[in-house]
């Protein structure tokens, strides 16, 4: 499956209707967004079940404020509508596989149980 570009139009509707979307921050001018996107591209054709996404940071300026973007490329994960992983810099082919096979192993009830607790512990 080829990357899809995010856009604020479709954002939610992609995030409602899978249940893994992985994120690439990036910007044409900038030479490591352009060097990891082989790298991206490749996870995505090898991993047809999860949505591959792409948000331009400039011409979705707005999105990219959303989270708070700093340095790009970033990623970020989302994985049944709780983001689950996030990490700045382009990462090499064997980085992004243990990602993805991690976010695919979590047991998202476990998940919400800690993020529920954390919440507890903050009010």
């Amino acid at each position: 499956m080829a990357t899809l570009e995010l856009t604020a139009d479709n954002f939610n509707d992609v995030l409602e209707q899978n249940p893994i979307v992985f994120i690439d921050f990036w910007a044409a001018w900038c030479a490591p967004c352009r060097s990891f996107a082989p790298t991206y591209e490749a996870a995505s054709d090898e991993n047809p079940d999860i949505v591959f996404g792409k948000i331009d940071t400039e011409a979705q300026q707005e999105l990219a404020a959303t989270f708070q973007i700093r340095s790009i490329p970033t990623i970020a994960v989302i994985r049944e509508g709780i983001m689950v992983f996030r990490e700045s810099g382009a990462l090499p082919a064997s980085a992004l596989k243990q990602v993805i096979d991690g976010v695919r192993g979590l047991d998202m009830d476990q998940v919400r149980s800690e993020i529920a607790e954390q919440q507890k512990q903050q009010a």
